[in-house]
């Protein structure tokens, strides 16, 4: 079962994020059992597991030095779909569970930008997020039951309402003995993914150690199958897109939006726009158009900037949803409405094909980065440094509260300017989430030494607003040293308490939410 071809090795060693982390051997199981002897093997001869699925973390999450756990090869198996429930195993691809539930008319709504290439395992591990958790909530609201290996060899199935095993009668005692002070350790953000989530376990009336164990990226246990919850699609949708001149009257808007209960509210700026620009072929091409006619469906927003004497500073895209298309036009006639007394201009975007060309600039502006920049791809270069630039991230999913935007937002680009980073901004402004991608040359020691000295004052100033590291993308190896700016001392003991319940031998992902350093993450930064 284990395999340690050098070739294999190499390909594991990677994820989306800065790292590069040689594992010892790549596992594949087949099964529940499969899993069981690894948990076996690894505790007699002190190694560790780390599950993997797709791969698309940006945090170093599946990355070990010893064993990975690839779980996409066998175990991604979807069953029946019968109503709004679907059992899954933690390896199939959210592509190809979304066209199934698709074809029944439901869907798992908490997907995230990467939904053509993630898989439920991380999708999960992760509690993640994105553009219609503003009106559905994360991962951890999909979650019916799930079934678990814990560190003691056996399979549990964890449901709401069941304190019925070991795990979940210590970590009730020690909810229940530190309810007051958990509760007050709330991050007051629309989400959040950083630490462990006792707060949400129990809220005094219904105990439900799922609430802990998604998001807890395989640190607690290996997770091998769950059952999701889905929900009716709505069939009738229209867009509005609001050009900005400047970021000030986000707040006003969205505060004016979201009593009219959109489906999404995303957000790109005017460096994530010029990159749109730059890569109209492939964009033109991911949306099956012709470049011309993917072109010529820009001349409305061309003469929008016509009118605006310049580029707009920021996009927001307003998704409308609903069960009719009466339902759809009487709310983006009243949002319409709702926004004309701001400084902002507006357009209605009611066609499919015209709609998807921002779902692609706003869902593909890092991936567009990390396939063209870097030394000589396609003959692209950004910077003065030339091509050797490429995305770094490291302070990519800050959330805080959407009213303190303004003031926050010239703090930190000030950070990231005396410190010589360039950045594209895109995100979830309905929530206060957003994702900056730095552009560095990581092959320059003097680069690398910016990462823990930006991420230190980034995230100071993140909590100085109340806000949290991390909405969706959890902590791995890039987070997991900062969770002290997030949390007091007794807050990070309870989380290593439960890393403790669960995971005595620390055989479950190791450094990732507790244990990690920032020696061993900038020791692991790649060059390449």
């Amino acid at each position: 079962m284990l395999n340690n071809d050098p070739k294999i090795l190499e390909a594991y060693s990677r994820d989306a994020s800065i790292f590069k982390v040689m594992p010892k051997y790549v596992a594949f199981p087949k099964s529940s059992d499969d899993i069981k002897k690894l948990v076996e093997y690894a505790k007699t001869n002190g190694e560790s597991l780390t599950v993997r699925a797709a791969g698309t973390d940006m945090t170093g999450g599946p990355l070990n030095e010893s064993i990975i756990v690839d779980v996409t090869k066998h175990m991604n198996q979807i069953g029946e779909i019968t109503g709004p429930t679907c059992v899954v195993e933690p390896g199939v691809f959210y592509r190809d569970f979304e066209k199934k539930t698709l074809e029944k008319g439901w869907l798992l709504p908490c997907y995230p930008a990467s939904k053509d290439l993630c898989a439920l395992g991380g999708m999960i591990a992760n509690n993640c997020g994105g553009e219609k958790s503003l009106r559905y909530g994360k991962m951890e609201n999909f979650i019916v039951e799930s079934k678990w290996i814990f560190s003691d060899g056996n399979e549990y199935v964890i449901r709401p309402g069941a304190i019925d095993n070991k795990y979940s009668e210590q970590i009730f005692e020690l909810i229940k003995a530190n309810y007051e002070l958990i509760q007050k350790a709330r991050p007051r953000v629309a989400k959040n993914s950083a630490g462990y989530y006792l707060w949400n376990v129990w809220d005094g009336k219904t105990f439900d150690l799922n609430k802990l164990l998604v998001g807890s990226q395989g640190t607690l246990g290996i997770m091998t199958e769950a059952t999701i919850r889905l929900v009716k699609v709505k069939p009738c949708h229209d867009m509005i897109a609001l050009f900005f001149k400047s970021w000030d009257e986000l707040p006003q808007v969205i505060n004016a939006l979201l009593p009219f209960e959109p489906e999404s509210l995303e957000t790109f700026d005017e460096e994530t726009l010029k990159l749109g620009i730059r890569f109209m072929p492939e964009i033109a091409r991911k949306t099956g158009s012709s470049v011309i006619n993917f072109a010529l469906k820009f001349l409305p927003e061309a003469w929008i900037g016509v009118k605006m004497l310049r580029l707009p500073k920021l996009i927001v895209l307003v998704e409308v949803a609903e069960d009719t298309e009466e339902e759809v036009k009487a709310k983006v006639k009243e949002i319409s409405k709702a926004v004309e007394h701001f400084s902002v201009w507006s357009r209605v975007i009611e066609k499919d094909s015209e709609e998807e060309k921002f779902w692609v600039m706003r869902r593909e502006s890092f991936n567009f980065l990390r396939k063209h920049v870097g030394p000589a791809r396609h003959g692209f270069t950004v910077g003065e440094s030339g091509g050797d630039k490429r995305t770094v991230p490291f302070i990519e999913d800050f959330c805080i509260p959407v009213e303190k935007i303004p003031e926050f937002l010239p703090k930190a680009k000030k950070i990231l300017e005396d410190n010589g980073i360039n950045v594209n901004i895109a995100g979830h402004a309905g929530e206060g989430n957003f994702h900056i991608i730095p552009l560095m040359d990581l092959t320059k020691e003097s680069e690398r030494a910016k990462i823990t000295r930006v991420a230190g004052l980034f995230y100071d100033l993140v909590a100085e607003y109340r806000g949290t590291i991390t909405g969706e993308h959890n902590d791995g190896i890039i987070r997991t040293p900062y969770l002290n700016k997030m949390y007091s001392p007794e807050i990070l003991a309870l989380f290593k308490k439960v890393k403790q319940i669960f995971d005595p031998t620390n055989i479950f992902n190791p450094g990732k939410k507790v244990g990690g350093n920032l020696e061993y993450l900038n020791s692991h930064i790649s060059t390449t």
